[in-house]
């Protein structure tokens, strides 16, 4: 397992992802997602699994949150296709957004974490 100790500039990422996760939680509401209870529940739990585990890494960032958050990042994306709500515009555009901006930074953090000169194994 890696690990990186996060300056104040570095929480940036994780501090976006809280951001991005509370959006997606309220989305349902906000957006107007209709009908769609797929829609609604993947935003409420993927949102708040997202703000979570981005809320655990705003000091200390290890592999395994990227990891989760990367792959959270990339369900939300696919998941208008998967779950069969894609027909449902504002449900489809907030999730591949939302998604792949998670799932960018994410995978930006997991770079850091593996190419970086001051993170460390534990």
């Amino acid at each position: 397992m890696r690990t990186i100790s996060n300056k104040s500039e570095d929480a940036a990422l994780n501090t976006a992802n809280i951001v991005l996760g509370a959006i997606l939680f309220l989305a349902p509401w906000v957006a107007d997602f209709g009908t769609s209870n797929y829609a609604a529940m993947n935003a409420w739990i993927c949102g708040a699994a997202i703000a979570i585990i981005a809320m655990l890494a705003i000091n200390q960032t290890y592999d395994w949150e990227e990891g989760v958050n990367l792959a959270l990042g990339l369900w939300t994306a696919a998941a208008p296709w998967v779950l069969g709500f894609a027909g449902v515009a504002n449900a489809m555009w907030t999730h591949l957004a939302i998604g792949l901006l998670v799932a960018l930074m994410a995978g930006a953090e997991l770079w850091r974490v593996y190419h970086a000169p001051e993170a460390r194994s534990v």
